[in-house]
């Protein structure tokens, strides 16, 4: 999973051995997205530090550390998620430019690369994959937060403080913040409302007064002449959409079926790359059924399959899981739940979570990756399935509910 916190600017900077325990601090509170490894970086005429914490699925040498200095020490990179491309982007980069000599086979390393030849802005247009960075300019002397297009990753940022101690802090997790000397948070009475209302707290809104997300989408940047965040949004499903109705797909049935096969597929396959052991989870849902029929007509060996079943019939949906991984002879696991087990997680969700939310999965999840760890790093999951092929039943009465 991986994280990442930083500040900017704030008296901490100026003194090099508080700046340094601090980052170490933030950094240990976060130790949970990145139990494999820790970097702190540290720029102190600049004001500027950030923490990594790593879980490493490409490249599980040193040359994948974070945060980690671009090849001409211009830029430096603490980096959340995977490039699904970024072998495809090394392959590109190297017929515009010429051999490039690379230290490592991490997806860090391409990303570093791409904004050296081509910049921010042009290289996140071309970025396929899940991903939430800060990046420094030790030229330009600028601070860019960068999020994906959907969101996947979590990105906070904000002013904090006043006076000398006024400080511009950033990470992955809420929770890391609150190691920062002096740190105060407020609750956000607004975005309460909105949880209430939502079931969550949208972006760009968070529980922390003058705390924000970063929109999907979207990078900022910010500089010591620049203190008000610069918001650039780089890709936004409404036009992505607008331009799906306007042109629309000409094909029949089976040729949208094989095109859709051969997208999943293609995504598949990028997304199992992967120097760790992998898996999915299977709920015996047609999401996850068909993600994992697909990855096991890819593989050679059983897929590792994980499911939650529960002990009260009308929750438990593991026979449907257990038929789908006996159909495709896959290396399945199922765990059953008790109500106990259940509800023992619940005094823990607050150090899970920075933010509340009303998500009833939340505790099944936390379950199932935690039996999932202990056989494989990587786990794909159905998510995005309802939510791009209209499954949930909101869609089912909607039209009833029109008319």
């Amino acid at each position: 999973m991986c994280g990442f916190v930083g500040f900017f600017g704030g008296e901490v900077a100026n003194n090099r051995e508080l700046a340094d325990a601090t980052l170490v601090a933030m950094g240990k509170e976060i130790s949970a997205r990145g139990p494999d490894s820790s970097g702190a970086w540290c720029a102190s005429d600049d004001a500027i530090g950030m923490s990594h914490r790593r879980l490493s699925i490409l490249d599980l040498s040193p040359a994948g550390h974070q945060p980690m200095l671009s090849k001409s020490s211009r830029y430096v990179i603490a980096y959340n998620g995977e490039i699904y491309n970024h072998l495809d982007l090394r392959a590109q980069l190297e017929g515009e430019f010429g051999p490039i000599v690379w230290r490592g086979s991490s997806d860090t390393e391409t990303l570093l690369a791409c904004i050296e030849y081509w910049g921010v802005h042009d290289t996140v247009l071309q970025l396929v994959g899940m991903f939430a960075f800060s990046l420094w300019d030790n030229e330009r002397k600028v601070l860019t937060l960068v999020r994906d297009r959907i969101g996947e990753k979590p990105l906070y940022y904000g002013w904090h403080g006043t006076g000398h101690n006024r400080v511009f802090l950033f990470g992955s997790d809420l929770k890391a913040f609150k190691a920062y000397p002096k740190f105060n948070p407020i609750v956000n009475r607004n975005a309460l409302c909105l949880f209430l209302r939502h079931n969550c707290i949208p972006s760009p809104y968070c529980i922390y007064e003058d705390f924000h997300k970063l929109d999907p989408g979207c990078y900022l940047s910010i500089s010591i002449n620049q203190i008000t965040p610069e918001v650039v949004c780089y890709w936004d499903a409404a036009s992505l959409v607008l331009n799906g109705l306007n042109n629309p797909f000409k094909g029949n049935f089976t040729e949208i079926s094989d095109i859709l096969e051969s997208k999943i597929i293609k995504a598949i396959n990028r997304q199992s790359i992967s120097d760790v052991p992998l898996g999915t989870f299977l709920s015996g849902g047609i999401d996850s059924s068909v993600i994992t029929a697909l990855l096991q007509s890819q593989s050679s060996k059983p897929v590792k399959t994980f499911t939650i079943g529960f002990e009260e019939s009308e929750f438990d949906e593991s026979s449907y899981a257990k038929a789908i991984a006996k159909h495709l002879h896959t290396d399945h696991t199922e765990f059953i739940v008790t109500a106990a087990e259940a509800q023992s997680v619940i005094p823990k969700l607050p150090s899970i979570y920075d933010e509340p939310f009303s998500d009833s999965s939340q505790i099944p999840t936390f379950l199932i990756s935690r039996v999932a760890s202990k056989y494989v790093t990587v786990s794909l999951s159905g998510d995005g399935g309802d939510e791009i092929f209209g499954g949930y039943n909101r869609y089912l009465w909607g039209p009833a509910l029109w008319s």
